[in-house]
């Protein structure tokens, strides 16, 4: 029994994490290619190694022929009987062993770096099985180097990266520190599994809130939605699967615990619940929060919706530094025009002042109108987006005379919007010059979606139709200090056509 075998084999077997055939296979294969390189590359040898008993073992095959070919794979009949004895026969094969204090120092040399990259591959495929089935999950480590912005991460027994692009820009890291991230990738290269870590994604939120929400292991609560701004605000959409569960309670936890622990793990990152649900309006209501949303109007088509909120509302809606509407926007999948009421009110007015009937656009006769008009094209705006096959295979209509008129319907709309625009801006200034409006609520811009909630998601009916929001467990009084101007205490009064115009709050 070889004493020093077992043990060195024992302890690469701990070194490596390891299982001990896999480092058994790597010696013998060693073994093979240093009695490869004292007595060729051609010949057959068969190497074993007892685990137990740690006995090495090197043979030479070869088989018996009535007449040798290749002397480094055959041995003749009589050769073979004269070495091991009258009863082989043609065809068998012998071995011999050969012993190892015979190889020479170079082919022990050789052995070796056969066992130590037999021993990296097989550690290399080990971390890459193992860590290919973390990606999306959390783990923990500790800061091992700082290189232009970018971070090594010492998880153990192998190293990951922390990009700087995926790092909290508010973050500092300190070389030696614990940090806690998500495994977005892991690569099969040739030096060896590459691990790439993020605490900017926006799974990273979901699967803290997973570790603190029971409800959400258990699959009663989900996450619909995540929408970040990372290291300083994000919003996450839940539903739940029980009428008998608060989703947005179970977020937040008893005092707030369980928000203030995912917040405290984000270095701050202030985090809004608001509840999910099916329909876009109630949704991007919602999503608005603390704002109080008057009306939604969509545009499927271009995947647009306006927001038409009071005066006193549009700073929270639009939050600091447009926060709020944007997160809003990547929460929902919706390009959000967000508009006050007084100018929605104007809009309105002046679209139905420079508006134009069907039958007054150029090219149009009053037969082809008619024929319009009974298949449910009423306005210029219904004809330029109606499908052209659809609007081909009206009577009287055709290819031709279909393109004709969409093109025209289309550059009509485009002038007719421009009209509205520059009008709407025009009383929006004399308005501004009259003292009637405060300059900083008119620019409320267009925020487009920049994540989305899958097309093909199945959203169940909503069973908390007019829930009430709560926002992080806390007040509404901090949500209007981080809008980015402030709130008149009196708004002032709209002129009465605007009133009039102005469109009652559609509730959830």
């Amino acid at each position: 029994m070889d004493h020093n075998v077992i043990q060195a084999l024992q302890a690469i077997t701990r070194e490596k994490h390891l299982d001990q055939s896999i480092i058994v296979e790597s010696l013998e294969a060693g073994l093979q290619s240093a009695a490869k390189k004292k007595l060729g590359a051609e010949v057959n040898v068969v190497a074993t190694v007892d685990p137990q008993t740690g006995e090495m073992l090197v043979e030479q095959v070869k088989t018996v022929a009535a007449e040798v070919l290749d002397p480094d794979l055959e041995i003749s009949l009589e050769e073979a009987q004269l070495e091991f004895g009258d009863e082989v026969e043609i065809g068998d094969e012998v071995r011999w062993e050969l012993p190892l204090d015979q190889f020479g120092r170079n082919a022990i040399l050789v052995a070796k770096q056969i066992l130590v990259q037999k021993v990296r591959e097989a550690e290399r495929f080990q971390i890459y099985e193992e860590f290919k089935d973390k990606v999306n999950t959390i783990i923990e480590g500790k800061v091992q180097q700082l290189e232009r912005g970018n971070a090594l991460i010492n998880l153990g027994r192998v190293e990951a990266l922390l990009p700087h692009r995926e790092q909290i820009r508010t973050e500092p890291l300190r070389q030696g520190a614990a940090v806690r991230a998500f495994i977005i990738e892991v690569l099969d290269s040739a030096k060896g599994p590459q691990i790439i870590l993020s605490r900017s994604h926006p799974d990273f939120l979901k699967a803290l809130f997973a570790q603190e929400v029971p409800e959400i292991q258990e699959g009663i609560v989900e996450i619909k939605a995540v929408a970040r701004e990372p290291g300083t605000r994000s919003k996450i959409a839940v539903q739940s699967r029980d009428d008998r569960v608060d989703p947005i309670g179970s977020c937040v936890g008893m005092k707030g615990s369980r928000v203030q622990a995912v917040t405290h793990e984000l270095k701050g990152e202030r985090v809004d619940i608001v509840l999910w649900s099916p329909d876009p309006i109630q949704l991007i209501s919602r999503a608005l929060s603390p704002a109080e949303v008057n009306q939604v109007i969509l545009n499927d088509a271009r995947g647009e919706a306006t927001v038409v909120v009071t005066e006193d509302q549009l700073s929270k809606a639009i939050g600091k530094e447009g926060k709020n509407v944007r997160l809003a926007a990547k929460l929902t999948g919706w390009k959000i025009d967000l508009v006050s009421s007084r100018e929605y009110g104007i809009r309105q007015r002046v679209a139905e002042e420079v508006s134009m009937r069907l039958d007054e656009m150029s090219d149009m006769t009053p037969e082809l109108a008619a024929a319009l008009r009974d298949a449910g094209i009423d306005t210029i705006r219904a004809l330029a987006r109606i499908d052209r096959a659809a609007l081909a295979g009206l009577p009287g209509v055709g290819d031709a005379t279909a393109e004709q008129l969409q093109e025209t319907a289309e550059a009509t709309l485009a002038e007719l919007e421009r009209v509205i625009e520059a009008t709407v801006q025009e009383e929006l200034s004399k308005e501004l010059g009259d003292g009637l409006i405060d300059e900083s609520k008119l620019d409320a811009g267009v925020v487009e979606a920049e994540a989305t909630v899958p097309a093909d998601a199945v959203m169940p009916a909503d069973p908390f139709s007019g829930f009430e929001q709560k926002v992080s467990g806390e007040d509404e009084a901090e949500d209007a200090a981080d809008a980015t101007d402030t709130v008149d205490d009196e708004p002032a009064a709209a002129p009465d056509d605007a009133d009039a115009s102005s469109p009652k709050r559609t509730e959830d």
